[in-house]
């Protein structure tokens, strides 16, 4: 019997996604032997799209802090001391789609919630594809089919395919979680929700 898929649509270097990551280990806690769980990547910001200046600083720590209060997650703002920063976040995205295609999608979640973690616990600039590579081998082993497959043309593909499909399923907000059922119908939950809310969601009594 085919089961409901549940997508996730993130985005390693959105702040409420980060906030959001706990509901989503959970959420695959308590319902990953009844849906299907899936990443599909955002792609927050491409390369320019953010003005790296006092104002933009000023948004992002106000966001960051936000979050923090709202989801208990940690943040360190060493990054918006940075005098120059490329707030790109393809590389990043293109990192997991590189992780789901070579490992599946367990592995997918596992890397997603290590770069976050690395990017806003930590501070570390992820935009940087050796970094991308080295977390990959950190969890999983020295490989060189990460690095063949992230510079490849077929990843720069899918990794379009994922910002499209989001669009196509109206997620173009992040995070969004949606819903198709057996028949196909969709139902799409924008915005950070708290386990209780997705529960509701997903007609589910508790996690």
């Amino acid at each position: 019997m085919p089961k409901k898929t549940l997508y996730f649509v993130l985005d390693p270097m959105c702040s409420w996604c980060w906030g959001f990551a706990p509901v989503v280990d959970a959420v695959r806690e308590a319902f990953g032997e009844r849906y299907t769980m899936s990443l599909v990547m955002g792609g927050l910001r491409g390369k320019g799209d953010l003005l790296w200046d006092h104002a933009a600083k000023a948004h992002l720590r106000q966001q960051w802090q936000n979050v923090a209060a709202k989801t208990g997650q940690p943040f360190d703002e060493t990054l918006l001391y940075k005098a120059h920063f490329e707030y790109d976040t393809t590389p990043a995205c293109k990192a997991v789609v590189t992780v789901r295609e070579l490992l599946g999608e367990s592995a997918a979640f596992t890397y997603l919630h290590a770069i976050e973690h690395a990017f806003y616990a930590q501070g570390i600039d992820i935009t940087n594809p050796r970094l991308l590579q080295g977390y990959y081998e950190q969890l999983f082993g020295n490989s060189g089919k990460f690095a063949f497959f992230f510079l490849s043309e077929r990843a720069e593909v899918l990794t379009e395919h994922d910002f499209a499909k989001a669009r196509s399923m109206g997620a173009n907000s992040f995070p969004s979680v949606v819903l198709v059922d057996e028949a196909g119908h969709m139902v799409c939950q924008k915005g950070y929700r708290n386990i209780e809310q997705i529960c509701t969601m997903l007609g589910e009594t508790d996690a």
